[in-house]
């Protein structure tokens, strides 16, 4: 009689890797970013970092433009810098950070993280990045 592999319950799919993969392949990613951009200051011109396609196409910024040059304020400690690029961003990012640590700590745990936002918290993210958007382009 031959070996039979157990399947997965009917309605659930086994998941080919371990939870804390994809946590851990965004640390990966962002770790290289983070040594990429080190070295090439967003400031000046003439890198090969993208543009904004938001911008590009309409002129006006997105509530994500600046961005690039924040992290790189950051890292070099130019705070005072990196709240003039992007100061949503800058008072979000505590909030990504502890996301992140919270899937990364499930998913060595052996346990997918799945974190929901009441629709209300939606809207009022939504409601959010367009005010910053108007204000960023209009003062």
């Amino acid at each position: 009689m031959a070996d039979t592999v157990p399947s997965a319950p009917p309605g659930r799919r086994r998941r080919p890797w371990p939870p804390a993969a994809a946590p851990l392949a965004v640390l990966v990613a962002g770790a290289a970013g983070a040594g990429y951009l080190w070295g090439t200051d967003p400031h000046e011109g003439g890198h090969p970092l993208p543009q904004c396609p938001f911008r590009f196409v309409t002129g006006l910024l997105c509530p994500a433009c600046g961005a690039t040059r924040m992290v790189y304020d950051l890292m070099h400690g130019h705070f005072a810098a990196a709240w003039l690029d992007n100061r949503a961003l800058l008072l979000a990012a505590p909030f990504a950070l502890a996301l992140w640590a919270r899937w990364t700590l499930e998913g060595l745990r052996g346990r997918s993280c799945r974190p929901a936002i009441a629709p209300w918290g939606q809207a009022l993210i939504l409601l959010t990045a367009v005010a910053w958007t108007v204000v960023r382009n209009v003062v």
